[in-house]
C-alpha cells in the first residue's frame, strides 16, 4: 500500500470518527503522546483499533519521548510512549504508573551522499568519529577503510541529530557509549546529550528533513522515516564483524541475544549484542508505554486496556510489516501481568 493511499485511508477514518463523535453519545476519546520512533506503527495501531471499535477515538501526538513523559506527569494524556524507559528513581518520583515494552525496532543511520550508488558501510569507530566531530570529510581514511574500492564524495560531513529529549537519541547514544570509550567519557548517553557537532531537528521528521536537504549529511532515525523519504541506510558493523542493514529480523536477533536479561528486566538495552548474534543489527531498541495505574473514568480506562492488549497481541503482526520486530513471548507475558494492575477509581478493570 502506498503512503498516499494509506494517508487517504487514515483521512477517511478520521473523518468518519469525527462524524461518529457528533452522533454517538458514548464515544470514548483516548489521548497519548511521546516517541516519534514508534509513530509509524502507532498510527496503524490506532487506525486498526478504531476500525474495530468505532466508538473509540485514539489521538497520538508524535512529540518525542521526553514530551510524552512530561505529559503523563502532567496528567494531560492517558498514556505515553518512550524509547528511554523510566528508571526506578523516575518511577518513584511519579504517581503510580505501569511501564511495559510494546515494540522493538532498529535505529537506522541514513545519509545524503550524492553519487554514491551502493550502501555505505560504517564501523563503530567511524560512527563514533563522525558524531564526535573527529571525522570531518567523507574522504577520511577511516571511512575509506570501511568502504574499500568505493569512491566517496568529496564533501564535508554534516551531522544531523535530534534537538529535543528523544528516546531514539537514548538508544543511539547508548550504542555509541557501548562501543566508544571516548564517546562515553565526553558525551555519555540519554534522551538529551550535549552534541559535539551537528544541527538539531525536531522529531525524526525534522532530522529526516535536515538530511534530505543537506548534501553530505548523516543522522539517525527510525527505519520507516528513511524509507518514506527515499533515503538510503548504512550497513553497520556488528560485534561479529558483519556489516548489517537495519531490519526487523536484525532487531529480532538482537532481542534473542538478551533473552535472559530481558526476562529479569525488560528495560535491558539490546544494543551491541555479542558476536554470537552474527546477524543482529547493533543499534536496536525497545519502546515502552507508560500508563497511570489508576484513573477516574472506567469506560475510558477499559478501552485503553483493550487497546494496549491489542497492541501486545494481534498488533505485533502488524508491527512486522512496518519494520518493527515482534516482542518475544516472555516479554508479552510480562506485559499482560502488568496490565492486570490497571484500575479505575481503585477498582479492577474487566
Amino acid at each position: 500500500m502506498s503512503n498516499r493511499v494509506w494517508a487517504a485511508l487514515v483521512a477517511v477514518a478520521v473523518a468518519g470518527s469525527l462524524s461518529a463523535c457528533k452522533s454517538t453519545p458514548n464515544n470514548i476519546n483516548i489521548s497519548g503522546a511521546g516517541s516519534t520512533f514508534v509513530n509509524p506503527v502507532m498510527t496503524r495501531w490506532t487506525y486498526d483499533f478504531s476500525q474495530a471499535h468505532p466508538n473509540v477515538q485514539i489521538n497520538y501526538q508524535s512529540i518525542g519521548s521526553g514530551g510524552g513523559i512530561q505529559q503523563v506527569k502532567a496528567k494531560t494524556v492517558d498514556f505515553g510512549a518512550t524509547d528511554a524507559p523510566l528508571t526506578d528513581q523516575q518511577i518513584a518520583a511519579m504517581f503510580p504508573v505501569i511501564q511495559i515494552p510494546e515494540s522493538a525496532g532498529p535505529v537506522c543511520i541514513t545519509y545524503n551522499l550524492p553519487g554514491l550508488t551502493q550502501p555505505l558501510h560504517l564501523s563503530p569507530e567511524s560512527l563514533a568519529g563522525i558524531f564526535l566531530g573527529n571525522i570531518k570529510t567523507w574522504k577520511d581514511p577511516q571511512l575509506a577503510k570501511d568502504n574499500p574500492g568505493v569512491t566517496l564524495p568529496s564533501v564535508p560531513v554534516v551531522v544531523a541529530h535530534r534537538s529535543e529529549g528523544s528516546g531514539t537519541t537514548a538508544i543511539f547514544t547508548t550504542y555509541l557509549s557501548s562501543v566508544s570509550p571516548e564517546w562515553q567519557q565526553k558525551v555519555g548517553k540519554g534522551p538529551a546529550v550535549s552534541w559535539p557537532v551537528g544541527i538539531g531537528g525536531k522529531g525524526s521528521e525534522g532530522v529526516t528533513g535536515n538530511i534530505r536537504n543537506s548534501p553530505g549529511a548523516i543522522g539517525y532515525v527510525e527505519l520507516t522515516y528513511a524509507q518514506q523519504n527515499h533515503l538510503p541506510t548504512a550497513a553497520i558493523k556488528n560485534a561479529a564483524g558483519q556489516y548489517v542493514q537495519p531490519s526487523a529480523q536484525g532487531t529480532t536477533s538482537a532481542i534473542a541475544a538478551f533473552t535472559a536479561q530481558l526476562t529479569q528486566d525488560p528495560r535491558t538495552p539490546i544494543v551491541n549484542p555479542p558476536a554470537s548474534a552474527s546477524d543482529a543489527y547493533p543499534i536496536s531498541g525497545l519502546t515502552f508505554l507508560i500508563i497511570p495505574k489508576d484513573g477516574p473514568d472506567q469506560a475510558r480506562r477499559t478501552a485503553l486496556k483493550q487497546f494496549i492488549q491489542y497492541v501486545i497481541t494481534d498488533g505485533q503482526a502488524t508491527a512486522g510489516s512496518l519494520n518493527y520486530a515482534p516482542l518475544p513471548d516472555g516479554v508479552k507475558q510480562y506485559d499482560q501481568q502488568q496490565l492486570q494492575q490497571m484500575t479505575a477509581n481503585g477498582q479492577p478493570l474487566s
